[in-house]
């Protein structure tokens, strides 16, 4: 059985319910960190996939293969702010000056930045606000010290024609190596900015050097960027100026539809290479 990349005999699953069955019962948080080292499921850095193990779980239990513990909060919400942080996320009453050679852009570290980038989520991206599953890094950016725009970057899409076509790999080749791409998953600029090339300029900045952020964190360089843009809704103009390279559109199915319903919105697929030679890579290594 295969869930989040990984494969779960059934001795494994056995040895995962022995855990919930200890006295007293984990918390889930604590059942994935210990389900981990049960399992020697680690990173490349040789962290725990906790995160990873999270979603595993649930849709394990999903699929009537386990009963977890109950949740330690009655009511999940979407995001965790402090009322005092969500005071701060509201338009302004003097609208920042957008200097494209002078923006930050700073990787999410300290708590009240996860807070403060979360809360900004939720309010202002269409969709709202979900946790990034798996390995992630999350940016804010920054013109005069006022926050101006949002990124998200996390794992990669399990499997899509586009991509998979053009890389030319083999279902086991992708399985050992889709951890060298990365998903741009979220993208935000607040709505009361308006900048010419702003989005672009952006999204240059972030794209050279996350390698270089991903490997200071995670241990290893990923070799290609990827990014879903709903049409019609969007045409991925910003993308195309930053030099991202479009493949193609989805089917409209998502990662559930068993049944091919397609009732998905479509979508269209950018790629950005972090190195020439990634096709090789994702192949050979």
């Amino acid at each position: 059985m295969r869930y989040c990349g990984r494969d779960f005999t059934l001795a494994e699953i056995d040895r995962i319910r022995a855990l919930i069955a200890t006295s007293p019962p984990p918390s889930r948080y604590r059942l994935s960190q210990d389900v981990c080292a049960s399992l020697a499921w680690q990173r490349l850095d040789g962290g725990l996939k906790d995160m990873s193990c999270c979603v595993a779980l649930l849709r394990m239990e999903k699929d009537g293969l386990i009963t977890l513990p109950p949740p330690q909060c009655a009511k999940p919400v979407s995001y965790r702010a402090h009322p005092l942080i969500d005071t701060l996320v509201r338009e302004p009453a003097i609208l920042p000056v957008v200097d494209l050679a002078r923006l930050t852009v700073d990787v999410v570290v300290q708590r009240h930045d996860s807070q403060l980038w979360n809360a900004y989520i939720a309010h202002y991206r269409y969709l709202g606000h979900k946790p990034l599953p798996g390995a992630q890094l999350r940016y804010v950016v920054r013109a005069e010290g006022t926050i101006i725009a949002l990124l998200g970057f996390g794992a990669a899409a399990w499997k899509t024609h586009p991509r998979d076509a053009s890389i030319g790999w083999s279902a086991a080749r992708r399985q050992r190596n889709l951890y060298l791409i990365v998903n741009n998953a979220r993208f935000l600029i607040l709505p009361w900015i308006r900048h010419k090339n702003l989005a672009s300029r952006i999204l240059a900045i972030v794209s050279r050097r996350l390698a270089d952020d991903w490997q200071a964190r995670y241990g290893y360089r990923p070799v290609l960027l990827e990014t879903f843009v709903e049409k019609p809704r969007f045409a991925g103009t910003c993308y195309r100026a930053a030099n991202w390279q479009y493949l193609g559109d989805t089917q409209g199915r998502g990662k559930l539809d068993i049944f091919h319903r397609h009732d998905q919105p479509i979508k269209s697929l950018w790629i950005y290479q972090l190195t020439r030679d990634f096709r090789k890579q994702l192949r050979n290594c």
